[in-house]
């Protein structure tokens, strides 16, 4: 509950991560997807497809290491939900 004062008061409701994979998908917005035990290499790409495990389907993907700053053209591919711990929309 939050209080906005003269006694009003929102209670604010939890959105679950699925909801989230959702709006990307309907939106086609550009994603970036970390990976566990992968933390110098990030995955980006314009979403195209998911399920209920999380696992996560990627056209124009590339793969990025942040520490030599390179980038490797992967084209379309599927990111297993297992292994993400980060899924978040990229500015274009």
């Amino acid at each position: 509950m939050v209080d906005l004062g003269q006694g009003q008061k929102v209670q604010k409701e939890m959105v679950q991560p699925i909801n989230f994979i959702f709006r990307y998908l309907q939106n086609q917005s550009q994603i970036q997807v970390s990976q566990y035990e992968q933390v110098n290499m990030q995955i980006e790409g314009c979403m195209i497809d998911y399920h209920e495990h999380m696992n996560l389907a990627s056209d124009g993907a590339k793969e990025i290491h942040s520490k030599t700053k390179s980038r490797k053209q992967l084209f379309r591919i599927m990111v297993k939900g297992d292994d993400t711990i980060v899924l978040q929309s990229v500015s274009n």
